[in-house]
């Protein structure tokens, strides 16, 4: 998509889409994200719109510690790990022609 982002086997976990804006963003549960923006809403707060209801947090770059940045990441990349070994348990469809 023209921007930095950080995979985990070719899935996304989190990305500088929205830096520009001063903002990185990760791929979280809802949960996960309530409970960031409850604890440090002055570094972390929801996309607008479907995506951040969806879990797409924005990390405001400029506020966010490397401490709690890492534990977000590892946060993110754990959760798109163990979805990616979820979907790696299901059969393979054939592809259609």
């Amino acid at each position: 998509m023209g921007s930095p982002d950080f995979r985990v086997n070719g899935k996304i976990f989190a990305t500088l889409a929205s830096q520009r804006l001063g903002y990185g963003n990760l791929k979280l549960t809802p949960e996960q994200q309530a409970s960031f923006v409850a604890e440090l809403p002055e570094a972390f707060l929801p996309v607008a719109g479907g995506w951040g209801r969806m879990g797409m947090t924005h990390v405001v770059l400029k506020v966010v510690t490397e401490d709690v940045l890492t534990g977000a990441l590892r946060t993110a990349w754990q959760l798109r790990t163990e979805r990616n070994q979820a979907g790696s348990k299901k059969p393979l469809r054939p592809k259609s022609r």
